[in-house]
């Protein structure tokens, strides 16, 4: 997974939401008569005695941690880029091996793409290792340029540039196309995957 605070944002809303379903048909069942209704008048609590220190631990413990899980999803919001790793090539003879920053391999794509006609920024990050590679690529498009074309230079021309470089039967891709005015103003984004592309 390339996105981990889409991933994570994902998995809060349909814990929330199937929360919320519960609340919804508890409520529902409960009008209807299907599921006995509480009394109104009885106590919130069992007696007016305060409860036991264990359960003020106990409260206190759960706050401690979901307060933490909070800053932690909080944290999880700024990180955008997914983890990059140093790709390691083994030489044929036992001369050693040779190592290459992901980051760096991707640079001359980037390049490649902000050369393209109605493309006003790029940004890529090659995540993973060799064996299971993946490639976020994020590209600002000016406001009239034409995606589908982009799309198209980067299936035939960019794209398979790349994976020769590396030496990569399959990379699988995924695309963020952000739409922005000439002086960069961000106006709208839109994201898509492309396919594995296999040799």
């Amino acid at each position: 997974m390339t996105n981990r605070p889409a991933a994570l944002n994902r998995a809060l809303l349909a814990f929330v939401g199937s929360v919320l379903l519960a609340a919804g048909a508890f409520a529902v069942l409960t009008h209807f008569g299907t599921l006995p209704a509480p009394d109104r008048g009885s106590a919130l609590v069992p007696g007016p005695a305060n409860p036991p220190t264990w359960a003020l631990y106990v409260i206190t413990a759960v706050a401690v941690v979901l307060g933490f899980a909070l800053l932690r999803w909080l944290a999880a919001q700024l990180v955008r880029k997914p983890k990059t790793h140093s790709w390691r090539w083994e030489a044929a003879s036992e001369s050693g091996r040779t190592e290459l920053a992901a980051s760096a391999a991707a640079e001359p794509f980037v390049d490649e793409v902000k050369s393209y006609p109605g493309v006003h920024a790029a940004h890529a990050t090659l995540a993973g290792t060799r064996d299971t590679p993946a490639l976020a690529l994020v590209i600002s498009a000016e406001h009239d340029g034409d995606l589908t074309t982009i799309r198209h230079r980067l299936e035939i021309e960019g794209l398979p540039r790349l994976r020769q470089a590396l030496d990569l039967e399959a990379l699988p891709v995924t695309v963020e196309f952000r739409f922005s005015t000439k002086n960069g103003a961000r106006t709208g984004e839109r994201r898509t995957t492309l396919p594995e592309f296999t040799s």
